[in-house]
C-alpha cells in the first residue's frame, strides 16, 4: 500500500495540472486566454499516445486542421478545451467542414481538456481519429437571419456515441493515468483504421452494444440488440451472423475474451 501511494505521488509530481497564468498577463479575450494556457500545458505535459514519444510539437497558428503533431510517428492532434466537467456533447465548428474531415484520411485525433475555476486540469483525454464517424457529428440549427453569420450551420460532437475503449484518458478526475496504460489502450483499437467505412461502422456499433452489458455476458444478450442494429443496417438480412463475426473480431483484437458455451468477458 505504501509503495502504491509512493507511485501516485511520483505521477502527480511529474505531471503539473496547473495552467501557467503568468503567460496571459495583459490578455483580455477569454477564448484567447484559454487557448494560450491549454496549448502551453499540452506542449509541456502532453505526449504521443500512439508511440509514447515524450513531447509533442506545435503546428503554426495558421494550421487549419490540427494543433500538435508527433515528429516520431506523425500522428496529428487537435485540442479542444472547456471550463467545466467533462461534457458528453462538445461544441465544434461548421457542420459540413467537420463531416468532410471525419471522412478524410487526414483527420486528426482529438484531445479534450477540461479545467476548473482555479485553472487546474480536471480531465485530459484523446479520442483516436478512427472513432470519428459522421454518426457522432450532430448538426445544429442554422443561425437566424438576423445573426452576423446568418444561415451558418455548426455542429456538436456527441461523445455518447463513442465506445468506452475510444475514450483514452491521460488525466481522469485530476488523476494522471500511467503512460503505458494509455498507449496500450490507444494501440488496441488502431486496427479500425484498416477497415472499410462499412466494416468499421459495424465494429463500432457492436463495441457500443457490448459497453451496455455486464463484465461477463452471453451471445444471447448481444442478440437482443438485433432490432437496433437492423434499424441501422436495414439491408442486412443476417444480423445475428454479423454479430458473431464482429464478436470474433473483438476477441482476436484482445478487447473481449471467449470463455466458452456462448459466454464472453470484457478485457480491461
Amino acid at each position: 500500500m505504501q509503495r502504491q501511494f509512493h507511485l501516485i505521488v511520483l505521477l502527480e509530481v511529474a505531471l503539473d495540472l496547473k495552467l501557467n497564468q503568468n503567460l496571459v498577463k495583459g490578455y483580455t479575450s477569454p477564448s484567447q486566454i484559454i487557448r494560450v494556457l491549454s496549448e502551453n500545458w499540452v506542449s509541456h505535459n502532453g505526449y504521443c499516445p500512439n508511440c509514447g514519444q515524450d513531447t509533442l510539437s506545435e503546428f503554426s497558428n495558421n494550421k487549419p486542421v490540427a494543433d500538435f503533431y508527433c515528429d516520431n510517428c506523425h500522428e496529428q492532434f487537435e485540442l479542444k478545451s472547456k471550463k467545466a466537467k467533462l461534457s458528453l456533447i462538445i461544441n465544434d465548428g461548421a457542420y459540413n467542414t467537420m463531416i468532410e474531415r471525419v471522412s478524410s484520411d487526414t483527420n486528426p485525433n482529438f484531445f479534450f481538456l477540461t479545467y476548473s475555476k482555479t485553472l487546474s486540469v480536471n480531465n485530459f483525454l484523446i479520442i483516436p481519429k478512427h472513432f470519428f464517424t459522421p454518426s457522432i457529428i450532430i448538426k445544429r440549427p442554422p443561425l437566424s437571419l438576423t445573426a452576423k453569420r446568418a444561415g451558418w450551420v455548426g455542429c456538436n460532437i456527441d461523445l455518447r456515441k463513442v465506445p468506452e475503449s475510444g475514450k483514452v484518458f491521460i488525466v481522469k478526475d485530476q488523476f494522471p493515468i500511467d503512460k503505458s496504460k494509455v498507449t496500450a489502450q490507444f494501440q488496441k483499437t488502431v486496427f479500425l483504421r484498416g477497415q472499410s467505412a462499412l466494416a468499421r461502422g459495424w465494429t463500432l456499433e457492436i463495441m457500443k452494444c457490448v459497453d451496455k452489458l455486464p463484465q461477463q455476458f452471453t451471445l444471447n444478450e448481444v442478440y437482443k440488440f438485433s432490432s437496433y442494429l437492423r434499424s441501422i443496417y436495414p439491408n442486412n438480412n443476417n444480423i445475428n451472423a454479423k454479430i458473431r463475426q464482429q464478436l470474433q473480431i473483438l476477441r482476436d483484437k484482445g478487447i473481449i475474451e471467449f470463455i466458452g458455451n456462448g459466454h464472453y468477458c470484457k478485457l480491461d
